[in-house]
């Protein structure tokens, strides 16, 4: 085991869980200092686990950014509540990010998905209450920290701001004594354990969610058809799948303006993430109902 000033190494996977749109993705991003995790102002981005490591002089810490907790209401949604559930069972720690100023309006500190299941876990838990920054009388975030205590037993309560990345350090200081000493599980390059083509389709995912708003960034999923790599460019074909033929016609738009915006735009960002150039193209495609179709949420790459 690595030893530092007789200080055990510790490395362990540490479960970011939380309502949707509560910060989960921009702490992991803060945290890694890099876009790791796709960020929207609408709720439910994050899809899927995302494995990003964090590396200390004597730590590893294996953030598991998870999906939003909400009621399914079709297989999609089951699937994402269910990777959260296996995150939490499957970490060394939980890390619950609470949304400061939507818990102080419904005066709510855990809210309904949340509660039974901190409570059913035997691990240990730290709070972290984000987005202190948008709290104008700072006085009230003291009772909402002794409220958190009260409804669960964290190890830590922790104001922080994860967009402005005021308090993060001090949340990993708090997590680091309650992971197991344990060599590190990952090089001290390496960020995460997803492949590259994942990112590429999440950057996608993430330009169709700034553009549309309400039912369309919804309905669709991004699969990479084909990544090769041809004359020192990374050519990419994406399929984009939505449900019906009107949603198809929105997102490539009038004249294929809406759809060669998103591709312009993702291709930028593709590039500066690879660090090298890259060929996009993009292609919509209909596949009825497949939210609710457990054949063709599995297909993608879901688990149920």
């Amino acid at each position: 085991m690595t030893e530092l000033n007789d200080t055990p190494f510790r490395c362990g996977y540490a479960a970011i869980i939380g309502e949707p749109n509560a910060g989960k993705s921009t702490f992991i991003n803060a945290v890694l200092g890099t876009r790791l995790s796709i960020v929207t102002s609408k709720p439910q981005t994050t899809r899927r686990r995302i494995l990003g490591f964090h590396n200390g002089d004597n730590h590893q810490v294996l953030f598991v950014d998870t999906p939003g907790l909400v009621n399914p209401a079709y297989a999609l949604q089951r699937s994402m509540l269910e990777s959260a559930k296996r995150a939490m069972e499957e970490a060394d720690v939980l890390l619950v990010i609470i949304d400061a100023p939507r818990a102080i309006e419904r005066n709510e500190v855990l809210p309904e998905m949340l509660a039974p299941l901190l409570a059913a876990s035997t691990l240990p838990a730290v709070a972290a209450i984000n987005k202190v920054d948008r709290i104008t009388d700072k006085m009230e975030l003291l009772p909402l920290m002794e409220k958190l205590l009260a409804a669960h037993p964290f190890k830590a309560v922790v104001p922080i701001s994860a967009l402005e990345n005021d308090g993060v350090d001090a949340v990993i200081a708090e997590l680091v004594p309650l992971l197991p000493a344990h060599p590190a599980l990952y090089p001290d390059d390496v960020l995460s354990d997803q492949p590259e083509r994942f990112f590429v389709s999440e950057i996608i995912r993430e330009k169709i969610f700034e553009t549309f708003r309400q039912e369309v960034p919804y309905a669709t999923e991004v699969f990479i058809a084909e990544y090769t790599e041809k004359n020192g460019v990374d050519v990419i074909a994406a399929d984009i799948l939505v449900e019906r033929e009107s949603q198809k016609r929105i997102l490539i738009g009038k004249g294929g303006s809406a759809i060669k915006d998103i591709g312009t735009r993702a291709r930028v960002d593709i590039e500066q993430f690879l660090d090298r150039k890259v060929y996009l193209e993009l292609h919509v495609k209909v596949r009825e109902g497949w939210r609710n179709n457990s054949e063709w949420v599995r297909r993608l790459g879901y688990d149920l």
